[in-house]
């Protein structure tokens, strides 16, 4: 007995209901009896064309190497894709996507939030102008097919055994690092190979490298050849970190600055106290209006954005400084604080970007975060 959706195998999570069996693992998205397998959506052809696609600007020759590596193993394995934030992961994988396409292969492109699928979909469509591109979350349920259709984690579970490519964004990251349904359910989604995408890899994906059963492609350069901004670690009693803080706002007020803190309350109240001296805008995760906070925030040329570890992935705002709040806080781990410092200097217009850690005591993972940043700007390819 195994659920065709999750692939759980344990007896002790099937329950055999008056209609027949079912899983009681992924009962969250719905009850689904084992008999029903052949339930799933089902996915029309891909129009003619669809895999043609154009660039706004040509790839870098670091990431055309990537782009051919990733675009000759992913026909025989999975490809985990490490590269450092703003590296142009999506731009690599590309050509990848175009070739299923053109060989009539269902593609998906799987992003843990909802904000970066609206995005990311965009995107797409103006790369791939003849393709129907279909986002599939929160909202946006109503249409299910197209020839790329890219959703959130969640939502592949309308999609057993559719897709030949799939292509999954920060796999190291909540909700899908851990989630044993969601991994079922993305590994039956997919008949072909998977292409994971993230400038952070977990010991799960490394662990696959190690096993053979995956390649492993790494590339430690953004397009505009500068380095990755290294973060300054500034270690003192709060109330001077909070000095610290006002004079790195005053130093750096022609750029929009975004402020991570480590709690809900944290970022409440210095929404409180900041609003009182200048605009300032808050986003955590009991944020209801979250995607207007972030576009007003896009549109601010030197706008203070306070947020919790909900913007560390996935959103990008040019020309951004970056300042992390009690750097040393429990809540934030080496793959958090990598991602937020990698908010900073993604701008062609803008490339070096500031990076500032305040800490309370000196800790031995931010001073890690630092050294490994520093170590990836010596070694661009791999």
């Amino acid at each position: 007995m195994k659920c065709p959706r999750c692939g759980n195998a344990q007896k002790s999570y099937f329950y055999k209901g008056s209609h027949g069996y079912y899983c009681r693992k992924c009962i969250g998205f719905g009850r689904m009896l084992l008999e029903e397998e052949e339930m799933a959506v089902k996915l029309e052809d891909i129009h003619a064309d669809s895999s043609e696609y154009t660039m706004q600007h040509p790839l870098t020759k670091l990431q055309e190497a990537v782009s051919k590596e990733c675009q000759m193993y992913i026909r025989t394995q999975d490809v985990l894709l490490e590269c450092v934030c703003g590296a142009g992961k999506t731009e690599m994988v590309l050509a990848s996507i175009a070739d299923a396409l053109k060989e009539n292969r269902k593609v998906c492109f799987a992003i843990a939030r909802r904000q970066v699928v609206l995005e990311l979909s965009e995107r797409l469509q103006i790369y791939f102008k003849k393709a129907k591109i279909v986002a599939v979350c929160g909202g946006h349920t109503d249409v299910l097919d197209g020839d790329l259709i890219v959703c959130t984690t969640h939502q592949l579970y309308r999609y057993q055994g559719q897709f030949s490519l799939l292509i999954l964004d920060e796999p190291d990251a909540f909700p899908y690092r851990g989630d044993e349904v969601l991994h079922g359910i993305a590994q039956h989604a997919c008949i072909g190979h998977v292409i994971y995408l993230t400038a952070t890899p977990d010991s799960y994906l490394l662990s696959k490298v190690k096993e053979g059963t995956m390649r492993h492609i790494v590339l430690n350069k953004r397009p505009h050849g500068h380095d990755l901004p290294v973060p300054r670690l500034f270690i003192y009693p709060s109330i001077i970190l909070f000095y610290v803080l006002l004079r790195w706002i005053n130093e750096h007020a022609c750029n929009p600055r975004i402020i991570f803190v480590p709690t809900i309350k944290t970022a409440k109240r210095f929404g409180y106290i900041l609003s009182t001296l200048m605009k300032c805008y808050v986003c955590t995760s009991e944020s209801e209006n979250r995607d207007t906070i972030i576009h007003e925030f896009k549109q601010e040329t030197n706008g203070i954005m306070i947020a919790t570890t909900v913007l560390e992935r996935g959103v990008t705002i040019p020309k951004a400084d970056i300042c992390v709040w009690h750097a040393n806080h429990s809540v934030f781990d080496e793959a958090g604080l990598i991602q937020m410092a990698g908010r900073a200097g993604r701008s062609f217009t803008s490339p070096e970007g500031d990076v500032l850690f305040l800490c309370s005591e000196k800790t031995e993972l931010v001073q890690f975060c630092k050294e490994k940043i520093e170590q990836a700007n010596h070694v661009c390819i791999v």
